[in-house]
């Protein structure tokens, strides 16, 4: 775990059917944290399908890194309401990384590996990880856990360190 295997950039899209933390609706925002690095989105207020389609970068070091999202509603006079929160294993998403060097894909977009719902992910449909001119993207929609219902929608692109292509 000592020398970075990749930036790590995390496009948190949208969210749907996001449950109600306030009197008809929430003020949704989305904390990732990789290893000990955290971010966190703008809030979108007044929304249970927001969309925020922000960027939010990371530094992977290890190889069996599990991204962990929270949701939460912004509240003015007191603690944030939860709203939920899913992780997602990104070892399929390194696999490919290596794999695409191996086997030299590098212009296009090509499928490599497919990645489905299963009692180990908060996977919530289909997931697919494409080498799209030479960079690893893996599209994901992760279910919340610990909630009603509501749904995350995510683009994670691995970026490999400098000097490595």
């Amino acid at each position: 775990m000592g020398e970075p295997l990749g930036l790590l950039q995390v496009t948190v899209i949208r969210g749907k059917k996001l449950v109600i933390r306030d009197f008809k609706s929430s003020d949704p925002y989305v904390i990732l944290k990789l290893g000990n690095e955290s971010a966190k989105t703008k809030v979108i207020n007044n929304c249970l399908n927001p969309v925020w389609d922000e960027v939010l970068s990371f530094t992977l070091k290890d190889p069996a890194a599990v991204l962990a999202l929270e949701v939460f509603d912004k509240d003015r006079f007191k603690a944030d309401d939860k709203m939920g929160h899913a992780t997602l294993s990104l070892q399929p998403l390194i696999s490919v990384a290596r794999l695409r060097h191996i086997v030299r894909v590098s212009s296009g977009e090509t499928t490599l590996r497919k990645v489905l719902p299963d009692s180990d992910n908060c996977v919530s449909r289909e997931s697919t990880i494409s080498c799209i001119d030479g960079e690893v993207v893996q599209s994901v929609w992760l279910k919340l856990c610990a909630v009603e219902s509501g749904e995350i929608e995510l683009k994670i692109k691995l970026i490999d360190p400098p000097g490595t292509k």
